[in-house]
C-alpha cells in the first residue's frame, strides 16, 4: 500500500487536506492533538500549526523537522479506513 504524503493544504483551524501516492485524500481534523500534550502543545501555536510542510525523502507530514506523524495514521484519518493490523493494539 502506498502511504507516502505527497501533498498538503491547510484547510482553516486544524485541518489539513493530505493527498497520498496511491491518489487518495481527504481532511484530517487535528484538533485533538491539542489534548495530547507532549511536542504536541507546540499545535496551540496556530502559527506553528501551519507550518507544516512534507519531507519527500520519508513520506511523511513534519512541523519543522521536530514533530511528524506516521503516514499510515493520518491515511487511516484521511480515507476513514482501518489502521494496518501490525499499527493496532
Amino acid at each position: 500500500m502506498l502511504l507516502d504524503v505527497v501533498s498538503a493544504e491547510y484547510c482553516g483551524d486544524y485541518k489539513i487536506k493530505i493527498t497520498f501516492e496511491d491518489g487518495k485524500s481527504g481532511i484530517v481534523d487535528f484538533s485533538s492533538y491539542l489534548k495530547k500534550g507532549g511536542v504536541f502543545e507546540k499545535f496551540k501555536n496556530i502559527d506553528f500549526f501551519k507550518s507544516f510542510s512534507i519531507d519527500n525523502e520519508v513520506g511523511v507530514l513534519t512541523w519543522k523537522n521536530e514533530i511528524d506523524i506516521a503516514p499510515e495514521t493520518l491515511y487511516s484519518a484521511a480515507t476513514k479506513s482501518s489502521l494496518p493490523d501490525w499499527m493496532q493494539s
